[in-house]
């Protein structure tokens, strides 16, 4: 069937559709109302069609749909696709950042803690904030003032007062020193706190202060007086824009070199309590409307509080239905609304500058560093009395820890600047022990045995090959190279202590001077190299300690230990779970989940048996 013939089948109903090029890559995403009329709109060639459509059509070589009950759904739909392909032709989103935000724990005796998921256990939410050392500031500060407890279910129940009841942070309930009723009215006033009405908890403060100075509880008094002069000091720093008690996000843009920068102001009871950046990229010839449009959808698909009012600076064509959907993610109604005067038109106009001004930095830093990166090319050219241009450059590095879990890195460079899509590991296959030399020759070799593929990271060859390590290294990194017919390619090593770089024949070093611009890159792409190694390397030396230490737990099978991993990804964060995040996991009940809770605190010397430079692992960089 040809593409026109799948364009005339399509239905008239609402979905999503997916185009695809000749490599069968998804390279856009939309939705409809009627996925007839949307697609066939797209071959019907308009004059005011911009350069990136027409070329979108012009690669469409499939199309691929899916049909949903209404709009509302294609539409959440569309943004879980978009998310999860990144389509070429879509406005991309470039920091899809999660949040902290801080959660009152439904509990006899509540906690305070910083999270970035929100679990409908009955707990309350606030945020989101934009800095989490902003917020764990915060928490340390009502901790000071409220002396909430923080420790976990598992030692609330102690015969004794922790440290922090001993150094005045916590209120200690854990050995009947506050009563029920007296925690909760300090938790009640964190509430107020957090909700941004200062004044009402002063005022409940300032009552409770002459109370407890009228019944000469002096001690009582001063702590209370403290408190007051605490909270005024942080209600001075706060900007009042708004006499709306309603939640608000303000959102305006500014264009950029074939960018845009989006920036978003929190305001919550009248204040704004923080402000967040975020750059699509694809803009060029797209209008605002569009960029806004895209932005809110990607935005708020991530995002689990929604305000009840979100004000923008122009209007967007589908208001209605992100609406829709906005208010079924809050559980209560969402107005998109375009302020046209008053305080709201300045606050958006407020964002606007802001943006500008961001984006305005963003593009001479983004000048700067093309100019140093071009500077940085040539100089190496230069120096290295090279035939052409380094405009790609490979970088290889081998990491293991005494030999287990060794692995390789390829990252790549194209005109001074990391190309990402292009970053590969390896997993050693054929290297028994510690064998760096061994290790670099496998994983050099198996990259240049697939430099014939027709696309993706192999398919280009490198104008230089750079090897992290010393002469050995770069000796058998040569002879897989010409074993594979690729002996023409320029291939240095650079020494990490000295930062020399050491030459195919090895003569004496080439020594850069330390201001060299061509150093400094050469630096960056060495280090990129080992600490792309080294996070694949810490994530399967994690997972492997992991699985060892879990097999011992009781009810953790195979595919339980399987789903751990892969929900955590490390063994550090297993180990801080409460209970009710482990059941998060699929497959976990409540006693299983107990069980690894229990077992994990009991076995505290398990720690041990993980290395200190274990980290948290992304497996995505």
């Amino acid at each position: 069937m040809t593409l026109q013939d799948k364009i005339q089948a399509l239905p008239n109903s609402p979905g999503v559709y997916l185009m695809k090029n000749k490599e069968d890559k998804i390279i856009y995403v939309g939705k409809a109302v009627s996925l007839k009329n949307r697609v066939k709109s797209y071959f019907q060639a308009k004059p005011h069609d911009s350069a990136k459509t027409r070329a979108l059509v012009k690669n469409i070589q499939d199309i691929e749909y899916i049909l949903t009950d209404s709009e509302l759904e294609a539409l959440i739909l569309e943004c879980n696709l978009i998310k999860k392909h990144r389509p070429k032709y879509n406005i991309s989103l470039k920091d899809d950042k999660t949040y902290p935000y801080l959660r009152i724990t439904k509990e006899d005796f509540p906690r305070v803690l910083v999270t970035r998921k929100l679990i409908k256990d009955g707990s309350k939410y606030f945020g989101p904030y934009t800095s989490v050392t902003s917020l764990r500031e915060t928490v340390e500060l009502l901790q000071k003032l409220f002396r909430f407890r923080n420790c976990n279910p598992g030692t609330f129940n102690a015969n004794r007062a922790c440290l922090n009841a001993h150094i005045e942070r916590c209120s200690a309930p854990c050995v009947g020193k506050i009563s029920k009723a007296e925690y909760n009215e300090n938790i009640k006033q964190i509430i107020l706190f957090l909700e941004g009405k200062q004044e009402d908890l002063v005022q409940n403060l300032e009552q409770e202060m002459q109370k407890a100075a009228a019944e000469l509880n002096f001690e009582k008094a001063a702590l209370l007086r403290d408190q007051i002069q605490s909270i005024k000091q942080i209600m001075e720093r706060q900007k009042i824009v708004s006499e709306d008690s309603v939640d608000q996000d303000v959102i305006a843009m500014a264009r950029g070199f074939n960018e845009s920068c989006v920036q978003i102001f929190f305001v919550r009871n009248g204040k704004i309590i923080g402000r967040e950046n975020y750059f699509l990229k694809g803009t060029d010839d797209t209008d605002r409307a569009e960029i806004i449009q895209s932005f809110i959808k990607q935005y708020y698909n991530s995002q689990d509080l929604i305000p009840a009012q979100i004000l923008i600076e122009t209007d967007i064509p589908e208001a209605k239905i992100l609406e829709q959907w906005l208010t079924k993610k809050r559980g209560s109604r969402v107005y998109i609304n375009v302020p046209k005067r008053g305080k709201k038109k300045d606050l958006v106009d407020l964002v606007g500058r802001n943006a500008l001004e961001t984006m305005e930095k963003a593009d001479l830093d983004r000048q700067h560093k093309k100019a140093m990166t071009e500077d940085a090319v040539m100089e190496l050219k230069r120096e290295l009395s090279l035939e052409k241009v380094p405009l790609r450059i490979e970088c290889y590095d081998i990491s293991n820890t005494q030999g287990t879990e060794s692995v390789g890195s390829m990252v790549v460079f194209e005109e001074g600047r990391p190309k990402k899509e292009h970053y590969r590991r390896f997993k050693i296959k054929t290297v028994e022990g510690p064998n760096d030399f061994a290790s670099i020759y496998e994983v050099v070799s198996r990259r240049f045995k697939r430099a014939g593929e027709e696309q993706g990271a192999f398919s280009k060859l490198p104008d230089l090959v750079l090897i992290d390590g010393g002469k050995g290294q770069l000796e058998y990194a040569r002879k897989a190279m010409v074993e594979e017919g690729y002996s023409e390619i320029p291939t240095y090593a650079i020494a990490e202590k000295e930062d020399w770089l050491i030459t195919q024949n090895h003569r004496d070093p080439i020594i850069l001077p330390r201001s060299s611009k061509a150093l400094y890159l050469l630096q960056r792409i060495r280090d990129e190299a080992h600490r792309f190694a080294i996070t694949y390397h810490r994530s399967l030396r994690g997972k492997r300690n992991l699985a060892s230490i879990l097999n011992d737990i009781p009810g953790v099978g195979e595919n339980r230990k399987q789903n751990l991993l892969k929900h955590f990804g490390s063994f550090k964060k297993v180990q801080k779970a409460s209970v009710e995040e482990l059941l998060e996991v699929p497959g976990i009940n409540r006693k299983v989940a107990q069980n690894i809770y229990d077992y994990l605190r009991s076995h505290q010397d398990l720690k041990l048996r993980m290395t200190n430079n274990d980290e948290d692992y992304n497996p995505k960089i």
